[in-house]
């Protein structure tokens, strides 16, 4: 019986658990870090159908309806004038099992961790790897010691991990926005069974539904520089005067969105330039470990759980040297349009505004470029 290791629990690692757990010849075992798993974040999260495909394989497909939602749309709207643009039908790349879903984040992890409550281990923070010629030692500041075959490493964009195995070569970089995340109650401003993403200089905000009760996820990215320093002081993304500074900043038509809003979190967004690939071939990483995206395609969580999947079905099959390069592909295809997204959101030009939604208007209409530019991603 192999072993397998699994550093971090979150949406990856928790869902290559769920697979390596049907596999009888695999024994798993999850370290987290903090002391239980936190299912306190409620923000909402977005899974396309490429994701959803996947998590059906363990189960989801019969995880409560009153805690997903499925929309049909994302309108577009302008800041400015609160005028919609134009709607994508995101509903034209579901199948009668797999639909786009929305839901929070606590509520698929919660998912994710049932029936592996005996496989996780809380409160062990790693502090060494060595990368013997058979075996893999893990050493932990609780001074516990784990032996394995297969070492995956899910512990996020900021991923000690990582940093003890590749010499912190690869850092993930501020991409000067700021994420603001929280729930908003129903709102006659948007439509409360679809997606609405509003258009702004410098800005985009997004809400949607996460469940049937009618609770909508709010997030908006504002560009904001911050000073090297600033970066490093989580501290001060708890400051209420620092976050009145930066709630100034967000345009005065969306204001009253942040007047409704609850449990507030402001944090910066940190994004990967590079890859991080080890001579090992039984150590890999995944997830926000892997390549952090910026957040404008809402692909984060997808492409976490399908990199998780691609991965275990490498190690099933014994062909783990063809992982990194099949996921390495995809990455970069979906983070080009993440980057082209943030840009394309966030024009302030007035003329290349209008000619922006003119091209909107056509292209989300537009059936050979919606399978091009968003099928490739999806399906």
């Amino acid at each position: 019986m192999k072993k397998v290791c699994i550093i971090g629990a979150g949406i990856s690692g928790l869902f290559i658990a769920n697979l390596f757990k049907r596999n009888s010849n695999y024994q798993i075992t999850v370290f987290e870090k903090n002391h239980a798993i936190d299912l306190d974040e409620g923000y909402g999260i977005q899974l396309s159908v490429n994701s959803v495909k996947l998590l059906n394989q363990i189960g989801f497909d019969k995880f409560k309806d009153d805690k997903k939602f499925n929309p049909d749309k994302i309108n577009f709207y302008s800041i400015k004038s609160s005028n919609k643009i134009c709607d994508l039908d995101i509903s034209e790349f579901n199948s009668k099992e797999c639909k786009y879903t929305t839901l929070k984040r606590s509520d698929l992890i919660n998912f994710l961790k049932t029936g592996l409550e005996e496989s996780i281990k809380t409160n062990h923070n790693i502090s060494k790897i060595d990368q013997e010629i058979k075996k893999i030692k893990l050493n932990f500041e609780n001074n516990k010691i784990f032996e394995c075959d297969y070492l995956i490493i899910s512990d996020g964009v900021f991923s000690k991990s990582k940093s003890l195995i590749s010499n912190n070569e690869n850092h993930p970089r501020y991409n000067k926005t700021l994420a603001i995340r929280g729930t908003i109650p129903n709102s006659q401003k948007v439509d409360c069974k679809n997606i609405s993403l509003f258009l702004g200089p410098d800005f985009h905000q997004v809400i949607y539904p996460v469940n049937l009760r009618g609770d909508l996820n709010f997030i908006a990215i504002l560009k904001y520089n911050l000073s090297i320093n600033q970066e490093k002081n989580y501290l001060l993304f708890n400051d209420e005067n620092f976050i009145k500074k930066i709630l100034d900043n967000v345009p005065l038509e969306m204001r009253e969105f942040l007047d409704k809003i609850k449990e507030l979190k402001i944090f910066p967004v940190f994004v990967s330039d590079n890859f991080s690939k080890i001579k090992n071939n039984n150590i890999h990483f995944i997830g926000d470990a892997l390549f952090a995206f910026p957040p404008s395609f809402a692909q984060g969580a997808s492409q976490s759980i399908e990199g998780a999947y691609e991965l275990f079905n490498c190690i099933e099959n014994n062909t783990e040297n063809d992982f990194f390069k099949k996921r390495v592909n995809k990455i970069k295809m979906v983070n080009r349009r993440s980057k082209f997204n943030q840009f394309a959101f966030h024009l302030s030009n007035p003329v290349i505004k209008f000619f922006r939604n003119i091209f909107l208007k056509r292209l989300v209409k537009n059936k050979k470029f919606l399978e091009s530019y968003i099928g490739k991603i999806y399906r």
